[in-house]
């Protein structure tokens, strides 16, 4: 039986207490990964719209961003940028989280709310690792970029055809794919080790980096066959969502979001003193000069 770390993690929320003990990690199996995953994807079915529109957008962005930033084809970068998604995947799921945490406490949760998780008092802490994953992912696209010209120089393929040709017919191809995925693994497992409860736990108990990634870390040391899993059904979902031209990962990512966080929810004990979120202030009335500020949250919150 798990037994509470005797260490202390310390608190960025305004008015906490100065330390609380750290987050009692559970053992949990393979019938927690899918148990997670059936909840994840009762999320997604009860917000598919805001989901897709949330997720879809980021691998049209990589898309475009590696075309304007590297001045060629990205076919070389395809399978990269699809791999890169894990990488990133845990803070661009920032809004799902809310989301799952809002329809698990029986509120409502719409497009809007997921735009709640602005105003968390660790939205700061979740942007710096957010800033730290996306520097990763630069890394490893720049690295797999460097990989491929280092076996076919800069001359970009002239179609699927002759792309698909150069990786499974030479020598070159095949030592790319042993390096590139030998190098993918190990930038995939650092993302994991820092990152798998790490959001969720800044969402849910407010704390700051430094306690978040340790927290992740515990998890895969007390967890590492369950969380080896986890890693590798997120991989084979990512290629799955990935093969029709990215056109899968609108629904891929959003369901990973939810899943996470109730896998965030099966490997640590409940908090025995859970922060109760401040009530919100009484609507006032609203005029036609609000607008369109009295479209988002944080106007429609002025009295």
């Amino acid at each position: 039986m798990a037994t509470p770390y005797s260490d202390k993690i310390s608190q960025t929320a305004p008015g906490a207490s100065d330390s609380v003990i750290a987050p009692v990690i559970r053992k949990i199996g393979l019938s927690d990964l899918h148990e997670a995953l059936r909840l994840g994807w009762e999320d997604f079915k009860a917000v598919p719209s805001h989901a897709i529109i949330l997720c879809v957008i980021y691998p049209v962005l990589g898309l475009v961003l590696a075309r304007m930033t590297l001045g060629y084809s990205v076919l070389p970068l395809l399978f990269p940028l699809a791999a890169g998604f894990a990488l990133i995947g845990p803070f661009a799921a920032l809004g799902l989280y809310e989301l799952s945490r809002r329809r698990e406490r029986g509120e409502e949760a719409s497009a809007w709310h997921a735009l709640g998780v602005l105003r968390s008092p660790s939205f700061g802490a979740m942007l710096g690792l957010g800033t730290l994953l996306l520097i990763l992912f630069v890394v490893w696209v720049t690295t797999a970029n460097a990989i491929y010209v280092s076996k076919f120089g800069n001359a970009p393929a002239a179609s699927i055809p002759d792309f698909a040709s150069r990786i499974f017919t030479t020598t070159e191809g095949h030592q790319l794919i042993v390096q590139g995925c030998g190098v993918g693994l190990l930038f995939a497992i650092m993302a994991l080790c820092v990152s798998v409860v790490a959001f969720p736990l800044m969402l849910d108990r407010h704390a700051n980096v430094t306690d978040a990634v340790q927290t992740s870390l515990r998890v895969v040391m007390k967890n590492p066959v369950t969380m080896a899993a986890w890693g590798l059904i997120v991989a084979a979902l990512l290629v799955v969502g990935s093969l029709p031209l990215f056109v899968g990962l609108a629904v891929v990512l959003p369901l990973l979001g939810h899943a996470t966080w109730h896998l965030y929810r099966k490997v640590l004990e409940p908090d025995p003193n859970p922060r109760q979120d401040p009530p919100r202030p009484p609507k006032g009335r609203r005029y036609a000069a609000d607008f369109p500020v009295s479209l988002f949250p944080w106007g429609r919150d002025k009295p």
